[in-house]
């Protein structure tokens, strides 16, 4: 009886640590497809005029609400919402942004996909 007891005990506790770990690198997923932006940094680092602050912080939200919604796919789904995403925000920031602007954004959005992990 005590060895079934302890077996049981076992069991269940490894069955804890396997469901937290799943769940620990849910958060994790979807925590690096988070795209939140601090508006008046990347306002700053661009230089955008107060017209382009509020067109861009529009684009950004969308595209924080696109990025939410990929992490929540299926793994078979999520990197062509990630492209579509991706493709979509640089098309309306190509519209709002300078050239000069928009390279500096090009370089700044490359570097936040390779410091999170996305491809």
């Amino acid at each position: 009886m005590k060895r079934f007891v302890l077996s049981v005990i076992v069991m269940l506790s490894m069955t804890f640590a396997f469901a937290e770990n799943e769940n620990t690198n849910a958060v994790n997923n979807v925590q690096a497809y988070d795209m939140k932006v601090n508006m008046n940094k990347l306002g700053l680092a661009l230089g955008l005029s107060w017209d382009q602050l509020e067109f861009v912080s529009d684009v950004q939200t969308a595209f924080r609400a696109d990025m939410l919604n990929a992490a929540m796919a299926d793994e078979s789904e999520r990197q062509n919402m990630v492209d579509k995403a991706v493709r979509k925000n640089l098309a309306h920031m190509r519209a709002i942004l300078t050239t000069a602007q928009y390279h500096k954004y090009l370089q700044l959005l490359n570097v936040t996909f390779n410091n999170r992990g996305l491809k």
